[in-house]
Order: C-alpha cells, then sequence, then structure tokens
C-alpha cells in the first residue's frame, strides 16, 4: 500500500511504547527532508524532570502551526489537535507482547545511553513506565482510537507488527 507522499506535510505517528515510534519518524524525516519532532523531548528535561503538562501543552500546540512536521508521540492533551492537523496518520497498532518486547529490546541494547531525543535522559524501566506499557492496549490504545473519527480515518495508516511496517517503508 504505497502512499503517495508528494503532498504529505504534517505526518502523526502514534501507538504504544516500544513499537518505533521514534525511529520511524527519524527514518520518514529523512526521506521526506521534513523535520522530527519527538513529543517525549518536549516533556522532559534533563534527569527525566518533567514539564508541566500545560506547558507543554502549549509547546505542542504552537509546533504544530508549522506547515511541516513529523511528530511522533500520544500525549492524550494535544491528540485531537495534532490528528486534525495531520496530512497522515501512522498509528503502531501492535500486540502487548510486541510492545513489551520493543520497550525490553530498546532497554537492553541502549542500557546507560543518552536518548538522542531527550537529551540529559538515559535510557530506563521503572515500575510506573512498566504498567502503562502492560496497560497500554487497553488504556492507552483506547484513547487514540476513540480520536480517529470518520473524517480522520480516510488519513490514517495502521500497522499491526514491525514487518508490516517495513514492507511499507521498502516502498520509499
Amino acid at each position: 500500500m504505497k502512499v503517495d507522499l508528494k503532498n504529505v506535510n504534517r505526518i502523526l505517528i502514534i501507538g504504544g511504547p516500544g513499537t518505533g515510534k521514534t525511529t520511524l519518524a527519524q527514518k520518514l524525516s529523512s526521506i521526506l527532508k521534513i523535520p522530527a519532532i519527538h513529543l517525549d523531548g518536549i516533556n522532559y528535561k534533563s534527569n527525566w524532570e518533567k514539564v508541566e503538562n500545560d506547558i507543554r501543552d502549549k509547546i505542542i500546540l504552537e509546533k504544530i502551526k508549522a506547515d511541516k512536521w513529523i511528530i511522533d508521540g500520544n500525549y492524550a492533551n494535544t491528540l485531537k489537535q495534532r490528528i486534525e492537523k495531520a496530512d497522515l496518520i501512522i498509528l503502531l497498532d501492535y500486540s502487548t507482547f510486541s510492545i513489551i518486547k520493543g520497550v525490553l529490546t530498546r532497554y537492553i541494547t541502549n542500557f546507560n545511553k543518552e536518548k538522542k531525543e531527550i537529551p540529559g535522559c538515559k535510557e530506563r524501566i521503572d515500575k510506573e513506565f512498566f504498567k502503562y506499557v502492560i496497560s497500554f492496549r487497553k488504556n492507552g490504545r483506547k484513547k487514540i482510537v476513540e480520536q480517529i473519527d470518520n473524517k480522520t480515518k480516510e488519513k490514517v495508516i495502521v500497522f499491526y507488527n514491525r514487518k508490516q511496517l517495513n514492507n511499507w517503508l521498502e516502498l520509499y
């Protein structure tokens, strides 16, 4: 399913943790020459210090005013506005097993390394994050799917596993 990306200027990448949203954003940014914006990089300062939600949301809403962007991340408070602004929405709708595997693989591969998209933060898994990971399909996914309504469905591509996504990427 090749999509004509010639007129696509705003891409939203959403899905579970560990599904490769950031990696996909970086790949598409390189292919399309559109800047990638990683919402985790807006949400956290050094040492995983959280930015206040209202400040984070104002920054995100300002960023989506740009003519071109690829944004990865869920962040429910601004999801509706990002969905409306996006030309293309990519939903990485992987199984709970795949999500857990992706998070654990990332953690093992990048243990104690700084995350490029979140300067000053080293890869980690804590109890709170792991609870989010294992409950994502039940809770987080539901919030995402509720935001995608009938008028936005036509601009959504859903991938159910990495193989589907990688096969699609090979087309570009």
